[in-house]
This record gives structure tokens, sequence and C-alpha cells, in this order.
């Protein structure tokens, strides 16, 4: 499977399920379904690939300013719902954080960021094809995010790292 084949699957489901995480989570699980067993482990592969990159402390800072606070399991379930989102939010959010504010305006904590089944749902597709748990991928999260550490609990270092974020949803 190739990056774009990865995207366009990410892109089919969301516009399908008209943005819902838990809707989309199921329809990627029945799409995959699709799939070979080797193509749902190259699906897997780009997903791990992604929520590794997307391992840092400034998304994780940004993630803590839309969610009203994150911890270590939100962040995780933060960066399914990111690369949910496809790849023009998903990139833009790498590369600079504080462009969520414009990424997705229409964030809201209640319903937004958090799709922790969207990310078992390679291992959930790859059990019904094969009866058997998707193989371990061999990628372990590093202990530490990238990037320098800042204190998410002060407003003047979270305002001046995340503008347009903290108008929206500073204190």
């Amino acid at each position: 499977m190739y990056e774009t084949d990865f995207w366009q699957i990410i892109d089919e489901t969301r516009d399908a399920a008209e943005g819902d995480p838990e809707d989309q989570a199921d329809l990627l699980v029945e799409r995959l379904a699709q799939l070979t067993p080797d193509e749902v482990i190259d699906f897997a592969r780009l997903f791990e690939a992604r929520f590794q990159r997307a391992y840092t402390r400034e998304l994780w800072g940004a993630a803590q300013l839309m969610l009203g606070g994150a911890s270590e399991d939100s962040f995780d379930f933060f960066r399914c719902w990111l690369i949910a989102q496809g790849r023009e939010v998903f990139e833009g959010a790498v590369h600079h954080p504080d462009d969520l504010a414009e990424l997705v305006p229409d964030f809201d904590e209640e319903e937004d960021g958090d799709a922790e089944e969207f990310g078992y749902a390679a291992d959930e597709a790859h059990e019904q094809l094969t009866g058997m748990p998707l193989p371990d991928l061999g990628n372990n999260q590093p202990r530490q995010p990238e990037g320098s550490p800042f204190d998410f609990s002060d407003p003047a270092v979270m305002a001046k790292r995340f503008p347009k974020l903290w108008e929206l949803y500073g204190d």
C-alpha cells in the first residue's frame, strides 16, 4: 500500500462518516476488511509511522489547549483523531501546531479530538480477516515526545507558543 492509498482510505471514511470519529472508525474497519491481510498490515505500518511522527511536545501543547487538558492517553487519542482528519490537516498540524486554529475551525472539544477506536481499526480488520491479532510492528513509542519541554500550565508560555489557539481556547 502506498501513502496515497492510505490517505485516500482515511478521506473516504471521514467523508462517509460526516466527520463523526466513531462512525469513521467503524467504516475504516469495514473498508480495511475488504483488503488482504498484508495490505492491512501495510496500512497499520503507515498509521503507526504517522502516530509516532505526531508525538511531539508542540502538538501535545496544542492538544492541551484544544481539549482543555490532555493526559498521555488523551494525547494518544488526539493523535488518532488528527490522522483521521486527513493529510492536509495532519501535515499542517505536525509542521505548525498553532495552525490547528485555522485547519479545524469548527473544532468542538466535546465531540472532536478523541478517536481512540480509530487507532484500533487495523487490529480489528486484521483479526476479522485472519482470526489472529495484528502482528507486532516493532514500532515502540519513544519514552519522551520530540522537542524541548515547556510548561503547559504557564499561560504566558502557552499564549506565546500558540497565539491563534490561545485566542480560541486559552484561559
